[in-house]
């Protein structure tokens, strides 16, 4: 099962996600969660979410639009970790199209505790 993570700009947790109604696959977005999001704005470093597999992570097309929409949403622009069982990926918005992001070389880490977290999570 796919789950989310709010983190602030320290990479401390806001929010853990994990809706009844999520699957292996997908991560239903919801007006309880774009709330939770609203209300830290200016706090918010970012969204990570798991996709439950082994091998390096990378963005689905509903991951890409996901990040804009809500970029677009907040007025600004956040780190979107996306980790497996096995490895984490770091996305960031490159442009200069709406769904240009890329792996984001050396910047910041979520904490081995919420990786971890996540993980079990999505076991």
């Amino acid at each position: 099962m796919e789950a989310g993570l709010v983190f602030d700009g320290q990479g401390a947790p806001i929010h853990w996600h994990t809706p009844p109604d999520r699957t292996g696959v997908a991560l239903p977005d919801s007006r309880a969660l774009w709330e939770v999001l609203w209300e830290n704005r200016h706090r918010l470093g970012g969204v990570a979410h798991t996709h439950p597999f082994c091998g390096p992570p990378a963005p689905s097309v509903t991951d890409l639009t996901t990040f804009a929409a809500v970029e677009a949403g907040l007025g600004q622009r956040l780190l979107w970790p996306i980790v497996t069982f096995t490895a984490v990926g770091y996305y960031v918005w490159f442009g200069p199209d709406r769904l240009d992001y890329a792996a984001a070389a050396g910047r910041f880490r979520l904490g081995r505790e919420s990786i971890e977290k996540l993980r079990e999570l999505s076991r």
